[in-house]
């Protein structure tokens, strides 16, 4: 048995999110499907991470082991079948061979996504569900001081999906960096940790909106870590700004 280890991107609009469901267009399924028809095989891709539907990935990992005697196909072919096969929103980077041993989200040290604001005052067609308008006057400073005290373990309690944690053992997590960096009208939030709860990066970069204009304080965010009150944490941003940057192994 081979295992591959793939590196793709995709703009996730069009999808249920990554990991395969019922009558849902995903990205997993579109792999799966692709693989089978250049491998020869049915095979199951083991993704790095889960994606809500309409959120991206600038680097996304998965791993892939087939029986290299029904496929006829070198690695070359594979990446270059597949992104003639797959869909023109995703696209396969890289490809290598890897340990058997080697699984993409049991082996990953970590993640950093990034969330990105279109910080115009002027409406870009060409940014749609790729970023999030956003038109308050933006004060880094303000920000970044909120973002100090985000970094390190904590209980990320008020940064979760409500319904998402009844079925965890624990919200504890370890947030390794939060940036924030500006580039002629687009602002992007950086955040990188070990593990990340759900909605957990779209809800820190509500806060940091949040407390940008005002409606939160850095008391806020100190009791929304202390406490787990959700109130005192920002909202919930959309789906269209959020990107899974990298993946650390």
């Amino acid at each position: 048995m081979k295992n591959l280890k793939f590196i793709i991107t995709y703009n996730g609009t069009a999808y249920n999110g990554y990991q395969s469901q019922p009558n849902g267009n995903t990205i997993q399924d579109n792999l799966e499907k692709c693989l089978k028809l250049l491998l020869n095989q049915a095979v199951s891709v083991n993704g790095c991470s889960r994606t809500d539907a309409g959120v991206h990935a600038r680097e996304y990992v998965f791993n892939v082991k087939y029986d290299e005697t029904l496929s006829g196909i070198g690695i070359q072919g594979i990446v270059k079948g597949m992104n003639a096969l797959l869909p023109d929103d995703i696209a396969v980077v890289s490809c290598e061979e890897v340990g058997e041993a080697f699984h993409a989200r049991f082996d990953s040290k970590g993640k950093e996504y990034l969330y990105l604001l279109d910080n115009s005052r002027e409406r870009c067609v060409f940014t749609k569900d790729l970023a999030l308008p956003y038109f308050y006057r933006i004060d880094m400073e303000r920000m970044r001081t909120a973002a100090e005290l985000i970094k390190g373990e904590h209980d990320f309690a008020a940064f979760c999906k409500a319904e998402a944690k009844a079925h965890l053992k624990t919200t504890v997590r370890t947030v390794f960096d939060v940036k924030i960096e500006r580039e002629d009208r687009f602002v992007r939030i950086y955040v990188s940790g070990s593990g990340f709860l759900h909605n957990m990066v779209r809800i820190i970069a509500g806060t940091l909106i949040y407390v940008n204009e005002g409606k939160r304080n850095i008391d806020d965010v100190k009791e929304a870590l202390d406490g787990g009150n959700r109130e005192k944490a920002g909202i919930t941003l959309p789906a269209c700004g959020l990107y899974l940057n990298r993946v650390f192994y």
